[in-house]
């Protein structure tokens, strides 16, 4: 019997045979082509979308930090940051006393990952209370270890000793020479022109009295600051508040820690920097990381970056005058001549259980 092709016409037996029949040479180009475009198109859709993948991860990588250090310093330290690193700084300025006190209210739900700056006794004091995690930098086995904490909740660095900031022109118009000791700010000309910090909120402040503690003993150093408070004309809430004042002639001394002293002599102000004869201590200016932060991986990572030798070259090399913690960097500047200065060692530890004694005591004693 005849098969019908769809045709509907009969197909005579054996005459015609259906077989596949090899496509024409040039169709199956068209067809390899049309392939290897689709596959290209896969490929390069994953590639794309890999790339930007990461290039939103990058974009994405940020660091919200607390800064102690005066901002027109931190500003500059984590533009530095960032340009190294691509990794964005949001950061917030507050004094000593405030950063503890905002950390220590945030410890359960943490709004910064690191700390920048500040001197040690305010990462002592906030260890007791959890806010630091222990994380040692790479590279800081060039720092002393007097100056970081034995549990690595800290690490310093900058070394800042406390001076006297005193303006040149007082000093001419009443026949005075700048203070070289401590009794000197009893001077009665100095009535009502002092300026210096505040305790309850700068850590210059604390520092000051830690020194005059060792210097004069506990009760004779709580004395003297109750005379020293009748030539003060006003506590600043910041370390370096009364720099600007001193600067312009508004008063005539204060005590300050030598950077924010040393700012204001190079920018060109009538004024002259002394140490206590008889005894100062300094300040370490400390960095570390904040237990439970968000962006711990890169806290972590700034905080290898400030502990490293390009930092210490950075803050020598743009006038951040922190003397360098590190041994294989050195300053110049001959007034950060530790050596030249009689300074007297003060425990971080002691530091930090006594800062809230002090404080109250201060509040108790001097200003009351």
């Amino acid at each position: 019997e005849d098969k019908v092709p769809l045709s509907g016409f009969p197909m005579p037996r054996g005459r015609l045979k259906f077989r596949k029949s090899a496509a024409h040479p040039r169709i199956r180009r068209r067809e390899n082509h049309s392939k290897e475009c689709l596959m290209n198109k896969k490929v390069s859709a994953v590639l794309i979308a890999v790339a930007l993948t990461a290039a939103g991860h990058v974009s994405a990588a940020e660091l919200n930090a607390y800064s102690i250090m005066p901002e027109k310093y931190a500003s500059r330290i984590f533009a530095e940051f960032t340009k190294d690193t691509g990794i964005k700084v949001n950061f917030l300025r507050f004094s000593s006393g405030e950063a503890l006190a905002r950390l220590t209210a945030e410890r359960g739900n943490p709004q910064v990952d690191v700390m920048l700056g500040g001197p040690a006794d305010t990462y002592a004091a906030g260890m007791k209370d959890g806010i630091f995690e222990a994380y040692r930098p790479k590279d800081s086995d060039a720092i002393p270890a007097n100056l970081r904490d034995p549990g690595n909740y800290w690490t310093g660095i900058g070394v800042i000793p406390l001076c006297f900031l005193t303006n040149t022109k007082f000093l001419a118009k009443n026949n005075m020479k700048a203070p070289s000791k401590w009794v000197d700010l009893l001077d009665p000309r100095y009535k009502n022109n002092l300026q210096m910090a505040d305790a309850r909120t700068s850590g210059t402040a604390t520092e000051r009295i830690y020194s005059l503690v060792k210097v004069m003993g506990e009760d004779e150093a709580f004395k003297f600051q109750k005379k020293l408070n009748g030539n003060i004309q006003m506590y600043t809430k910041s370390g370096a508040g009364g720099a600007m004042p001193i600067a312009t002639g508004q008063c005539a001394s204060g005590i300050f820690y030598i950077v924010d002293a040393l700012d204001i002599a190079q920018q060109g102000y009538p004024v002259t920097i002394t140490y206590p004869e008889d005894g100062v201590s300094f300040g370490i200016e400390a960095t570390g990381v904040i237990k439970g932060g968000k962006n711990n991986a890169e806290a972590k990572q700034f905080v290898d970056w400030a502990a490293s030798k390009k930092f210490a070259e950075f803050i020598v090399a743009n006038k951040i005058n922190y003397v360098p913690t590190r041994t294989d960097v050195k300053t110049s500047n001959p007034i950060l001549d530790l050596s030249k200065i009689h300074t007297v060692q003060v425990d971080t530890a002691w530091k930090g259980e006594k800062r809230k004694e002090y404080t109250q005591r201060w509040i108790n004693e001097v200003i009351k």
